[in-house]
């Protein structure tokens, strides 16, 4: 199995599927067909399915040994990041190599090395005849760009599960796996401003005119947080206070000060280490990511862009909250100023410790791994989470990568032992969510 596993993960490496612009269609659909092949050489069967002209998902099924077993769904997306320069690389991006026990390509970590343990043990499972749920398959293509087929499906996908399985996080370090119960929402809004129709030269209207930028100045004041990342009360409003087993949990996890410090950040305030994982998991965020204006000379700019971008806790609502973003922002808005927002959100997700799925998921990785897994809140998102989440599908989020993976980089890598431990674990999740509760 250790090298049928390897080789067949290596073959949909080769495929460069990158969904970042400069990919090609037909490698993408290659690669949506090599997992649905896998699936019926299983036994299963698989299609693939485009929402509007978006990218194929694959979707299929493993039967397990009856209807009335429960029934989960697994995730994972085929679709990559673009490689970059392959000056920067060791190897070739899409020619996967092994060295020193770690396996080297685009991909290989996030997600199709990742996502592939959990499909090779549902469809070994199948294959044995052993397989004790319904599995159905979901592997989606434009996770990378932010596409909105897989949304679309799941909106309207009658069939829902007992609870689904998504590989697509990480270990909280080698000897600590981790199950993800809470992810951060985020609402991105793209700011255009204008006050008048072109630069205007500062030494002969300076003074006595909007100044585009001063005017965004203004519009971002009124979302900013203080000098501690608290944001304004109004955007607080709705936040989940993480539990008392989570916060037990966090004590053996790696501390804030080693996560800021393996990527040379210098901490917001004094505690902001100390309390990194309340802020970075439990709590909103703002964030101004990009402006543009002017140019490096005396004008007064007619027209100024910002992106900025709230990332929302558990518990928040997701329309209110975006609704509050715009409101506060339009407060700091002149009458004779122009703004036009274009926005991207997607809702945060949280999932109570004491679901079934999640502690029948947490003791089947402790049985496989030998270690004790943690439970953890993410500061990212993972969008189809919340999206089986509306659906009442509890979501057991969790994975195998490591931080030394360095996902989307040059040289992105998954180890060896990594995708092994990920197939052990898996099989015995899917053997053990055969005790769901069904209703």
């Amino acid at each position: 199995m250790d090298g049928e596993i390897l080789d067949e993960l290596c073959q949909w490496l080769r495929i460069p599927s990158i969904s970042t612009g400069e990919g090609d269609a037909a490698d993408l659909e290659r690669a949506a067909s090599f997992a649905a092949e896998k699936v019926r050489r299983a036994g299963g069967q698989a299609s693939l399915v485009t929402v509007g002209d978006g990218n194929p998902l694959v979707v299929g099924e493993l039967e397990g040994p009856s209807p009335d077993a429960p029934t989960v769904l697994i995730y994972g997306h085929y679709d990559v990041q673009s490689p970059g320069p392959a000056s920067e690389w060791s190897s070739h991006p899409f020619e996967p190599e092994v060295r020193d026990g770690r396996l080297y390509a685009r991909g290989a970590s996030d997600d199709k090395g990742n996502f592939y343990s959990l499909l090779y043990a549902a469809c070994a499972l199948a294959s044995e005849g052993q397989l004790p749920v319904n599995v159905r398959v979901l592997v989606e293509g434009e996770e990378e760009v932010g596409g909105a087929s897989v949304a679309e499906w799941v909106r309207n996908d009658e069939r829902g599960a007992d609870c689904a399985i998504v590989f697509d996080s990480q270990m909280e370090n080698p000897s600590t796996p981790a199950i993800t119960v809470g992810l951060r929402g985020v609402i991105a809004a793209k700011l255009t401003i204008e006050v008048q129709p072109r630069d205007l030269h500062s030494g002969m209207y300076g003074g006595s005119v909007l100044n585009a930028l001063h005017v965004l100045h203004g519009v971002l004041a009124k979302v900013m947080p203080d000098d501690r990342g608290v944001v304004p009360e109004s955007l607080a409003a709705g936040v989940a206070e993480p539990g008392a087993e989570e916060v037990e949990g966090w004590g053996r996890l790696k501390p804030g000060e080693e996560i800021l410090g393996e990527v040379g950040a210098r901490p917001l305030y004094p505690e902001a280490a100390e309390e990194f994982r309340l802020r970075n998991g439990a709590r909103p965020a703002v964030d101004v990511n990009w402006i543009e204006a002017g140019s490096p000379r005396t004008v007064i700019p007619g027209r100024a862009e910002a992106f900025v971008s709230l990332r929302i806790a558990p518990g928040q609502d997701q329309h209110e909250m975006k609704a509050e973003f715009e409101r506060l922002m339009r407060s700091g808005l002149p009458d004779d100023a122009t703004m036009e927002i274009s926005w991207h959100s997607g809702a945060p997700s949280l999932f109570e410790p004491e679901l079934p799925a999640i502690r029948l998921a947490r003791e089947a990785i402790d049985r496989a791994s030998g270690m004790e897994t943690a439970l953890v809140r993410a500061g990212a998102s993972i969008p189809v989470v919340a999206d089986l989440q509306e659906q009442g599908i509890p979501v057991v989020v969790t994975g195998f990568t490591l931080a030394e993976d360095d996902i989307h980089a040059p040289d992105e890598s998954f180890a060896v032992d990594s995708l092994l431990l990920g197939e052990r674990c898996a099989r015995e999740m899917l053997v053990a969510l055969a005790g769901l509760p069904r209703d």
